[in-house]
């Protein structure tokens, strides 16, 4: 019998022992409530790159629209020309019979070089095509540094109204500023080339 007692007593004090413990638990989950949630409120890996990289592909697509069919025209057409006096310059340093046309396709390729690598990087800001025009070179003949200084004084001044045409109407605030500054280069280019022209025999 008080052996039974016994067991009854131990088995007592054991369930107020585990009584205390719960309410200990509950008290400390009630002082501090921000504890359990905090798990939950993270947000899962990976979610917000992928918000930045849909916003900056929606961004990109909204300047290319926005950018004018009159803009992206001269921004094709300024390629295609710039692409054209790199390759025809490189020509001229070749077969140039005179210093002077040596020099003068020399610039070309530098300063024209230059123009289409910072186009090439506009273009792509801009979501813009650009391609190479065909090559005039096989037309000129024996004669070349007259036939190729004619040809860069009618390029100079066609591409010289456009590029001050485009620095005039252009719409688009970074294409202006790239054709005000090529104008200035174009102008420089076609004065050379009368020069140059003048000079051969």
């Amino acid at each position: 019998m008080k052996n039974k007692f016994t067991i009854i007593s131990r088995l007592a004090v054991a369930g107020v022992a585990l009584s205390l413990c719960v309410a200990g638990l509950a008290a400390a989950e009630t002082q501090n409530p921000d504890a359990q949630p905090a798990a939950k409120a993270a947000a899962p890996k990976g979610a917000a790159p992928k918000a930045e990289a849909k916003k900056t592909d929606s961004a990109a697509k909204t300047t290319a629209t926005a950018l004018s069919a009159k803009d992206k025209t001269f921004m094709q057409n300024a390629a295609k020309g710039g692409m054209a006096e790199v390759e025809m310059g490189k020509m001229a340093q070749a077969k140039g019979q005179s210093d002077g046309v040596k020099k003068f396709g020399a610039r070309m390729v530098a300063e024209h070089g230059n123009a289409n690598n910072e186009l090439m990087a506009l273009a792509a800001k801009k979501g813009v095509k650009l391609s190479a025009a065909k090559s005039k070179m096989a037309k000129m003949g024996a004669n070349f540094d007259k036939e190729y200084m004619a040809e860069m004084i009618k390029d100079h001044q066609k591409d010289l109204a456009e590029f001050q045409g485009a620095a005039k109407d252009a719409t688009d605030p970074d294409v202006k500023k790239f054709a005000e500054k090529g104008s200035k280069m174009v102008q420089k280019h076609l004065k050379l080339a009368q020069e140059t022209q003048s000079k051969l025999k």
